[in-house]
């Protein structure tokens, strides 16, 4: 087992339109808005931007996401990652009864120094963290959707 290499796969349901959900995941600029782990986007030219997060423990993750696929049609985000965590997360955003449902899908090779050092012991908490990352990411973007 690789123990700096992660998947995450994780569903947010939404009370919005599944266009209204694929809109506000496709503006990554106003993420720390609504996402309170999202601590700073800066655009790098084009589909790309530089982001700085933080969750529960005490170290910051920086990564630069490349734009890989955009289909509102299809309703999928796909983007490329660098950095502190190499590889991928895609985004499939459908239609349910009550709203959207947006699947995560997440892939990534952990390339920070110290996060490699602490693989073995951290792994509970690093996946724990992340856990609780998403969980307040669904909570910011759906009290964003009912404001909207």
């Amino acid at each position: 087992m690789d123990w700096c290499h992660y998947r995450f796969r994780g569903v947010w349901e939404l009370p919005a339109a599944p266009a209204d959900v694929f809109a506000a995941l496709e503006r990554i600029e106003d993420y720390p808005q609504w996402w309170p782990q999202v601590r700073e986007v800066t655009p790098v030219g084009g589909r790309s931007g530089a982001l700085r997060f933080r969750s529960f423990l005490p170290y910051d993750l920086r990564v630069t996401a490349h734009e890989r696929r955009n289909d509102p049609t299809a309703g999928i985000l796909e983007i490329g990652m660098t950095g502190d965590l190499d590889g991928w997360m895609r985004c499939t955003v459908t239609a349910v009864p009550d709203g959207a449902r947006a699947r995560f899908d997440q892939e990534v090779e952990v390339r920070k120094p110290l996060m490699r050092r602490l693989a073995v012991p951290g792994r509970p908490l690093f996946r724990l963290n992340h856990a609780l990352m998403m969980r307040a990411g669904r909570r910011g973007l759906a009290a964003r959707l009912r404001a909207v």
